[in-house]
């Protein structure tokens, strides 16, 4: 059984979710202490909670320590299950997160999946669904697998209470991706979404992604979630590329104009645009398991964050896969796996 440090690196929940999903996908048990010693409220929360429990389910799994303020868990997988499954994290805690955690194991089953997933779709600390349907999953469906998701209703911070689905069909196995140029920009669009609250904030957004971003092919979009349990606001530059899709955000929050959300955007894509690379840092984040899984991969990127230099260690403890970073560029940083 491996020993993780749940304190080492960043020290947040992405150790416990990343060593749950390569648990799943290699067979082995492990046990994680000093659960997110680097946060201010450490050990498990509810969507960390719900993390456990779904990989519990999909891999038959033996757990002891799941339970709220736990800092200590063991984890015995006996197998990767598919079938429908239903998700509910109870509170605005990510529902994507809980999706990140399950799904690579399912890429590779033994048949087909379908995961309900309920609790934030949009919360500032983690991959809105905008992000996981328009820039992570159309590259996980370059590997082989058939992966689609549609949100069913929003679910803003703190109100939660949002829902989406996702299909899996899965592959026998992984193909590698190579991700090294970002090619033309094809389409830039910006979409700013209000729920429950004034139209105007999201115009007053809309209006600095139009005078900033400086693009005469530049897209423009309000949305009114109706739908939305509470109230909410997210800014969304999409930027499409011939080779991939990167997606960045601004959340609003209480006491936060709604200029500098927008400008929070605004600055994450320019950085992207500037850099001249295909992924961006959160994607980089998110593409280390999948490529891990299938063996091998490239991709130019941003300098990796501590978050993804944490993923990587957790990787290594679980498979016997080189993965190295170096500068190539000013801003470019080449990452490989395998």
């Amino acid at each position: 059984m491996l020993t993780i440090d749940g304190s080492f690196g960043e020290g947040g929940g992405q150790i416990l979710r990343t060593s749950l999903t390569l648990s799943l996908v290699t067979g082995t048990p492990f046990r994680i202490n000093r659960i997110r010693a680097g946060r201010k409220n450490p050990g498990l929360l509810r969507q960390h909670l719900t993390a456990v429990k779904a990989a519990a389910r999909v891999g038959g799994a033996e757990v002891a320590g799941a339970s709220i303020g736990s800092r200590e868990l063991t984890f015995a997988p006996a197998g990767v299950f598919p079938g429908n499954h239903t998700f509910a994290v109870g509170t605005a805690g990510s529902a994507t997160l809980v999706l990140q955690t399950v799904l690579p194991p399912l890429l590779t089953g033994a048949g087909p999946s379908r995961l309900t997933l309920e609790g934030g779709t949009h919360n500032p600390f983690a991959p809105p669904f905008d992000f996981l349907a328009r820039a992570f999953l159309p590259i996980v469906n370059r590997m082989a697998p058939g992966v689609a998701a549609t949100l069913e209703r929003p679910g803003f911070y703190p109100a939660g209470g949002g829902r989406f689905t996702v299909t899996i069909e899965p592959a026998s196995r992984l193909h590698r991706v190579d991700l090294l140029e970002r090619g033309a920009v094809r389409r830039q669009l910006a979409r700013a979404v209000v729920a429950r609250l004034p139209r105007h904030i999201a115009e007053r957004e809309i209006a600095v992604i139009a005078e900033k971003m400086g693009s005469r092919d530049l897209h423009l979009e309000i949305e009114e979630a109706s739908t939305s349990r509470g109230p909410g606001n997210i800014v969304t530059i999409e930027i499409e590329s011939e080779h991939v899709t990167e997606v960045f955000t601004g959340f609003g929050q209480r006491g936060v104009r709604a200029e500098q959300v927008a400008q929070t955007a605004v600055q994450a894509a320019r950085r992207y645009l500037d850099a001249d690379v295909p992924v961006g840092e959160h994607l980089a984040d998110q593409l280390l398991v999948p490529l891990a899984i299938a063996g091998g991969g490239t991709f130019r990127t941003l300098p990796l964050t501590q978050h993804a230099r944490t993923n990587i260690e957790v990787l290594k403890a679980f498979l016997d896969i080189p993965v190295s970073s170096e500068q190539v560029a000013s801003q470019g940083w080449l990452v490989t796996v395998g």
